[in-house]
Parts: C-alpha cells; sequence; structure tokens
C-alpha cells in the first residue's frame, strides 16, 4: 500500500452552466484494480466537503501546451474537412494563437491547474449534471452478464443472495482500505472513484442535478434497496453487532420480499426517474411534498445499492438473446416490462430476471466503468466459491415495504412517464453478439493491438457503409493523475483512412494494405498514449472553452467555426470494456446519427454491443454490426496472407 497524504477536495461549485454539446465518458482502456481511501463526496444535508486520501505523489493533471494542442486538432480534422473548411480553420487557429486570446485563455487555465487537485473533473462533472436528457439510455451504460441457468424464482433468489454478499464483502474492502493501489505501466492510478460507486445517487433539480454519496455521513447507509412488481423494499444487510448477513439469510429476506410484493397492481413509481431531468425534477418536487413520499425516497438515495428482481421477458431466439438482455439493462423493456422496476437515479442497480438474465445499470456522472467493473470481476469470482459460510438461523425482522401516496397529478406524471419510456424503447436499437471466429490471441500473434484492430474495423466498417470517415471517440483512463476521469482518444487519422480506403481497392497489392493497418494501429497507439498522459486535444480544449466563457465578454471564432462542430460529432462513440468476465457493456450513441459500439474483446472472441437510433434513416445497428463482423474477418483474413 502507497503512504498516504490527507487532502481536502475543493467544495461543490460547478461554475456557470455549459452550452456545449455534452461528452459522455466510458470504460477507461486498460486493466482495472482496486482502491484507497473514503472519497470526497457530498455530505448529507450540507455543503461540505470530506477530508481525503490519496496516494502521495499521484502528480496533478497537465495542461497540454497550446500550440501543440492546435497541432493535432488540425492534423484530427484532415480526414473530416474539405481542402476549402480546411484552409478556413487554418486562418482561425492562427488568429486564435497570434491574437493573444489563446494565451489569456491558456493561462487562464494553468492558474486553475495551480489552484485545483485537478483541473477538469469539476468541469467534467459538470457536464453530466447539467444535461437534461434522460439517463436512462442517454447516459447510463448497462452491463450484461453471462447467462444463468436458473429459469425459476428460486434460482433467481438464491442468485441474487449469493451476488448482495459478493458486494458486500467488496464494501468491506473498501472500508477497511485493504484493496491495493492500481497500477498502469508500473504507475500508481488514482482510486477516487472507486468510494462513488456506493452509498450514492442522483438528485435531480429544476435546471441541475447534484450527486451526494451518504458512505460517510454521520450514520452510514447499512441497507439496501430490492424492488420487485414495482415495489421498494428496505434490506438491513448487516446484523446489529454490524457484520453482514450470510447468504442464506439474504436468501430468507428475498423471500419475504418476494411473498410481500405477489401484488402487481401498484404504481410503478420508478419510472419517474427515467424521464428528461426538468420534467423529473418538477415531479421530484411534487413527489417529496408528502412526507411519507419523502421519507420513501430518502430511503432508496441512501441506500448502499439497488437490485432489481425483474419478471421473464418472452422467450426468444438465441441469436437476439444478448440483444434482448442488452436492452433490458439499459431501459427494462417499457412500462409493459420492467422499466417501472428501476431506481435510475441510482448509481448502482443489479439486474436479475426470473429467466436468467442479469447485469447492472450505472449513473455515470460520479464515475467511470473501471470500478464498476473491477467490482462485476470481484462479484463473479465471489460467486464461484463452492462454499459460503453459513450464518446462526437467527430471528430477522421484515423487510421494509416503502409507501407512496399517489395523488392524482403524480398518477399524471406516471402516465407521462410510460408513455415517454415506450417512445424511448422504440427509438433505441440495440444490436449485442458474440463475434466466435477469432479473439485477442489470434490478434496478438500477428503482433498487432487489439484495440488498435477493433479500432481499425468499426473504421472499415463505417466507411463501408457510408464512403466516408467520421469522428469516433474511443474512452481512455486520466486515473494516472490525482482526481483523473477520462480523456478521448481520436481512433480517426489521416493513416486510418487511407487504409480503409485502401482495403476494397483491387489496385492495390495484400502487402501494401498490410502496411497501411499496421501504420494506421501504430498511429492509434500513438495517441491513446497521449491521451493517457494528458496529451490529447479533447479535455484541454474543453478546458479553454470554459474559461472562455467564464472569463470573456464573447466566445472565440475557433469554437464558433463548424469544423469544430464537425470534430465534437462523434458517429462513432466507442468504448472498450476492461473485464475478465464474459460480458459485455452497452451505451446509448452521443449524437442522433450515431452509434454506441462496446466491445469485450476476450481470448478466443470478442462481445459488441452495437446502438443507433430508429428515427434516423441513415443509421442501422443490425447492418453496422455485419458489416463490422466483415471487416473484423477480412482484416485477419488479409493479416494471414503475411504467412503464406
Amino acid at each position: 500500500m502507497l503512504s498516504l497524504l490527507a487532502r481536502t477536495v475543493p467544495t461543490c461549485g460547478w461554475g456557470r452552466a455549459c452550452p456545449a454539446l455534452l461528452v459522455k465518458s466510458g470504460v477507461g482502456v486498460g486493466p482495472v484494480g482496486g482502491a484507497v481511501g473514503p472519497v470526497g463526496c457530498l455530505l448529507e444535508g450540507t455543503g461540505r466537503r470530506s477530508m481525503v486520501v490519496v496516494p502521495e505523489g499521484l502528480p496533478k493533471l497537465p495542461v497540454p501546451p497550446l500550440k501543440t494542442t492546435f497541432e493535432r486538432y488540425l492534423a484530427a480534422l484532415e480526414p473530416l474537412l474539405s481542402p476549402e473548411e480546411m484552409e478556413h480553420t487554418r486562418d482561425l487557429v492562427a488568429e486564435f494563437l497570434t491574437s493573444g486570446v489563446g494565451d489569456r485563455l491558456q493561462k487562464s487555465l494553468e492558474r486553475r491547474a495551480r489552484k485545483t487537485e485537478n483541473w477538469l473533473c469539476d468541469y467534467w462533472l459538470q457536464y453530466y449534471l447539467d444535461s437534461r436528457m434522460p439517463v436512462a439510455m442517454y447516459t447510463s451504460p448497462g452491463v450484461v452478464l453471462p447467462r444463468m441457468h436458473f429459469q425459476d424464482r428460486q434460482g433467481q433468489m438464491r442468485f441474487a443472495a449469493k451476488l448482495i454478499a459478493g458486494v458486500l464483502s467488496f464494501k468491506k474492502m473498501l472500508d477497511n482500505d485493504t484493496l491495493p493501489v492500481q497500477h498502469l505501466r508500473g504507475k500508481p492510478l488514482c482510486m477516487d472513484q472507486y468510494y462513488h460507486v456506493l452509498s450514492s445517487c442522483r438528485l435531480p433539480g429544476p435546471k441541475k442535478d447534484t450527486v451526494v454519496n451518504y458512505a460517510i455521513s454521520s450514520t452510514p447507509p447499512r441497507h439496501i434497496t430490492v424492488v420487485h412488481n414495482f415495489q421498494f423494499f428496505v434490506l438491513d444487510v448487516y446484523t446489529s453487532d454490524g457484520s453482514p448477513l450470510a447468504v442464506d439469510q439474504i436468501y430468507m429476506q428475498l423471500e419475504k420480499i418476494w411473498n410481500s410484493s405477489l401484488q402487481t397492481n401498484k404504481e410503478p413509481i420508478g419510472l419517474l426517474t427515467s424521464q428528461h431531468r426538468n420534467t423529473w425534477g418538477k415531479a421530484y418536487s411534487n413527489l417529496i411534498k408528502d412526507k411519507t413520499n419523502k421519507e420513501s425516497v430518502r430511503a432508496i438515495e441512501r441506500s448502499i445499492f439497488t437490485v432489481c428482481l425483474d419478471a421473464p421477458l418472452p422467450r426468444v431466439s438465441d441469436e437476439l438473446y444478448h440483444s434482448r438482455v442488452a436492452a433490458q439493462m439499459l431501459h427494462g423493456g417499457g412500462s409493459r416490462w420492467n422499466s417501472g422496476n428501476r431506481w435510475f437515479d441510482k448509481t448502482l442497480q443489479f439486474i436479475i430476471g426470473e429467466d436468467g438474465s442479469c447485469g447492472l445499470t450505472y449513473e455515470h456522472a460520479p464515475t467511470e466503468g473501471p470500478p464498476i467493473m473491477y467490482l462485476v470481476d470481484y462479484v463473479v469470482e465471489y460467486m464461484k466459491r463452492t462454499t459460503l459460510p453459513r450464518a446462526p438461523m437467527i430471528p430477522l425482522s421484515m423487510p421494509v415495504k416503502l409507501r407512496f401516496n399517489i395523488t392524482p397529478e403524480i398518477k399524471k406524471d406516471i402516465e407521462k412517464a410510460k408513455q415517454n419510456m415506450n417512445i424511448m424503447v422504440q427509438e433505441l436499437d440495440v444490436r449485442a453478439f458474440i463475434f466466435s471466429e477469432f479473439g485477442k490471441d489470434v490478434i496478438k500473434s500477428h503482433k498487432v493491438s487489439p484495440d488498435g484492430f477493433v479500432q481499425m474495423a468499426m473504421q472499415l466498417a463505417y466507411y463501408r457503409m457510408y464512403k466516408e470517415c467520421c469522428s469516433t471517440y474511443e474512452s481512455a483512463s486520466l486515473r494516472m493523475f490525482r482526481l483523473g476521469r477520462t480523456e478521448t482518444i481520436r481512433s480517426t487519422s489521416l493513416d486510418s483512412f487511407a487504409f480503409v480506403k485502401a482495403m476494397d481497392d483491387p489496385n492495390k497489392q495484400n502487402s501494401e494494405k498490410i502496411e497501411l493497418l499496421e501504420k494506421a494501429i501504430k498511429a492509434h497507439r500513438v495517441y491513446a498514449d497521449l491521451a493517457v498522459n494528458g496529451q490529447a486535444i479533447d479535455r484541454h480544449l474543453l478546458g479553454l472553452k470554459m474559461q472562455a466563457i467564464e472569463d470573456l465578454t464573447s466566445m472565440p471564432d475557433i469554437f464558433m467555426d463548424t469544423a469544430y462542430a464537425v470534430a465534437e460529432h462523434f458517429n462513432l462513440y466507442t468504448s472498450q470494456v476492461g473485464s475478465e468476465t464474459d460480458c459485455v457493456m452497452c451505451l446509448g450513441p452521443l449524437v442522433p446519427d450515431g452509434y454506441g459500439v462496446c466491445y469485450n474483446p476476450m481470448a478466443s472472441h470478442i462481445n459488441f454491443a452495437i446502438t443507433a437510433f430508429n428515427s434516423c434513416e441513415e443509421t442501422n445497428a443490425t447492418r453496422y454490426s455485419r458489416d463490422l463482423q466483415r471487416a473484423l474477418a477480412d482484416m485477419k483474413t488479409l493479416l494471414d496472407t503475411q504467412n503464406i
């Protein structure tokens, strides 16, 4: 364990509202790991932050050199713009760098970096909390776990009981500071986010939301929430002496919940959390006017995490199973099914279907994917243990059903939420699949990066569909720095563009195509290294823009340029899932005419989840998934020609 250094985290002021496009973040590139110390979080009922601890010597996030960032910015635009557009943007960049405006904003950002633990983290959280789009489907990812073999309520509850015990075991390590500090390439990583996962919740506001973590309040929560048949229950998971319930005790408590929730005509109050944030903010204010409702809502918000015991869905073919479950994790299937069996504001929700489907969804504002996936890997391994300790069969109190008084106005809000959720469900096209022809071992045998290989396949599939390339977002972790969140790896480059154009050109020899592919993958690796070391362009551009909002009377032309909008319009929003578990993450597209693509390269296969919006005539998740599989196979065949 590294030595620890106490510090104070800045207070919760997020600055002025940013009108920029919401930029979503995803799973960091590289492995995931442990944690140290309690995180700084908004204390219940206060406007203060707590004292926290971080690994001593962890560097601050740097502010890259201004000139270097804009050189890389222009390079990123080259494959996206016409020569005329590039010339116009070069002139704007030159003006920005020579007029003094750029230097002024750079110096302001450097001052911010000196005064804060991380100049970016509050800006990044502000993007999430300022966004008024629903969190379900638009910002909250889902995770599909391997299919379980149970097909009944007993199997469902046995699985849930083991899972709950596994999460409590993980929580014990967090509470005792016994998780090792994670390292990447021999360097320690910031573990701050691990303490945002449990006992936290997003709270809606009329114009901006907040995130509250109750773990270090004067009375840390000792309960989880369990929801079944749209009814929420408080389940105390610790005994009077502070020890966690054993698996068999949890199972008995879940039986009580099941039997107490057989009535199915309850209003799906959880659907309210799926609404547009302004709509939900108003409904929230109305809901908690009633004392009983307020107490029930607070019990959900304060819980360590939520377990959703879902009703079984109609059977589908094996080919469609993963797509159906991925959609279930993202939105619950609509008001007729399990969308009301959620509290989408809760940071962590495990979802267990009676039909053996299982996974989770998480609210993205407090944390990125690595802590979530590390927790998943830990819990999956915990559940594989053949023997689990049995506890003395002592009487346990009945789990408390949370009551809600449904007024006509609240009933109207719920009906509106049903309609909107059903529209959202029909809007999202989800295609999840297992690419079984080969996995990362075969790719590595050709001495190329599996991540770069998959990214180039996505570029090739997109080019084959549209005969052009697009801005591509891949998430990289900034956790080598204090309070690090994410940076963007821009996978589209002149090198990737040259490769995809050459791939189907009959006039190009295979040797030339292989050379272009290897060059494109190398360029991707170089940019990925820049990103994880805090030297990529997107967060720097965000910081400069935020400084302009705070410091200047007008926005610089460089940020009003059409080229900047093109650069920020990520038609491919991608994320590699760093998980040992044979799972796949899924997320919605970032832009209306784009795709969300998650992938988990395993040894002998690759798991994918692709989303698109049905309302866009230009996108088609099924077609893109087929073209992606063809691109992967064609690229592997191309590399195989080296050995002939």
